[in-house]
């Protein structure tokens, strides 16, 4: 893994962690609405992804038909006036939890993330193979890498304005 993307993960998630850490159990588990997900489903939710990041990567790399794709704009994904709706397989819980009990399920799913990044035998196959984004198309390995960061980015802006909403003083 290219030392600016460890970068980025640890700096984002580092932002992620900030944001949580100093909030009680209820604010963490207040939910704007009946409709939208408490902090602690926005950070449940990115542990589901971490990890379907890993499988999906995986999956892709052992596939021989593998094609190379185009790069694309994922900045686009940081943009939350752009709603995106989660694959089934990532929404969160409806269970309640503990801050202390999500960092630990943070950092559980990055440290599995990095050490399957670091097991990965030719990092040059994540440029030469990709896979299909449900809203962006085929997409490099490599830029799902990347995404991991980008799509934190876009949900430590949503814990912002859940937290506004919910009144949490900063």
């Amino acid at each position: 893994m290219s030392q600016l993307i460890n970068d980025q993960l640890c700096e984002t998630r580092n932002n992620l962690v900030e944001e949580i850490k100093l909030l009680s159990d209820t604010q963490f588990n207040a939910k704007p609405d009946a409709n939208s997900w408490s902090i602690a489903q926005v950070c449940h939710h990115l542990t589901l992804t971490e990890a379907s990041f890993i499988r999906l990567i995986a999956w892709a790399l052992k596939q021989e038909d593998s094609k190379q794709a185009e790069r694309k704009n994922i900045l686009i994904i940081a943009d939350r006036t752009k709603k995106v709706p989660a694959p089934e397989f990532v929404v969160p819980a409806e269970d309640l939890f503990t801050v202390q009990q999500i960092i630990e399920l943070l950092d559980e799913s990055r440290g599995k993330f990095t050490t399957f990044l670091d097991t990965i035998d030719d990092p040059s196959l994540l440029t030469e193979k990709s896979y299909k984004h449900p809203f962006l198309g085929d997409l490099p390995l490599d830029q799902w890498i990347e995404l991991i960061s980008i799509h934190e980015q876009r949900h430590i802006e949503q814990i912002k304005e859940i937290k506004a909403f919910i009144k949490v003083e900063h």
